[in-house]
């Protein structure tokens, strides 16, 4: 039986970053994705400060990834609870056989506030808020924001901007990292 990995990355270490970015390097590799497009996708809404995590990183590369990723989520055209499944449906209409990697913010615990997680698993956007949305992507990267809770809408909503920043930083530097260590060949971007 094939095991999931799971690797967490404390996103107020300096080296962590790029160890992030090694080890992405190395799961796209491994995924053999041969000519597949790679697909950002970037989930969340910029009316929340919590959940603005996915929207804020596809804003920083969505220039920076130029001829190297599609990028889809951003703060102008967040992609979010409402329109995840239309995007999701246009994402594999028109890329054939994508090789996604899904990002968003999470909730945990005390001790994990400010970890990033990496995963060669599906993302489950929603889980912490409880709504029921399809799930997506070939890894997952999950920034955690905040404490689960009873309330985690509110939660969210309450959320540090400047734990959001850091968690954005950390991730957009390690994809970046990833991807152009990653990249001998020459892959298009298209910002969604």
């Amino acid at each position: 039986m094939y095991m999931k990995n799971i690797f967490y990355y404390d996103a107020l270490s300096e080296k962590s970053s790029l160890k992030f970015g090694k080890r992405l390097s190395e799961m796209i590799s491994e995924a053999d994705i041969g000519d597949r497009d790679i697909v950002l996708l970037c989930v969340g809404s910029d009316r929340s400060t919590g959940d603005s995590l996915g929207p804020l990183i596809g804003h920083k590369l969505q220039r920076t990834l130029n001829n190297k990723m599609y990028v889809y989520g951003t703060l102008k055209e967040p992609v979010h609870a409402v329109n995840l499944e239309c995007m999701v449906e246009n994402i594999y209409d028109i890329h054939k056989e994508p090789f996604v990697i899904a990002v968003d913010a999470s909730l945990g615990t005390r001790n994990h506030i400010g970890y990033v997680t990496l995963s060669d698993m599906p993302l489950r956007p929603g889980l912490g808020v409880k709504k029921s949305l399809p799930e997506v992507g070939d890894i997952c990267i999950t920034g955690i924001v905040n404490l689960s809770g009873a309330m985690d809408g509110i939660l969210l909503q309450s959320t540090r901007l400047s734990t959001v920043m850091e968690l954005a930083d950390f991730i957009s530097i390690g994809i970046f990292i990833a991807i152009h260590s990653w990249s001998s060949s020459s892959i298009t971007c298209i910002s969604r």
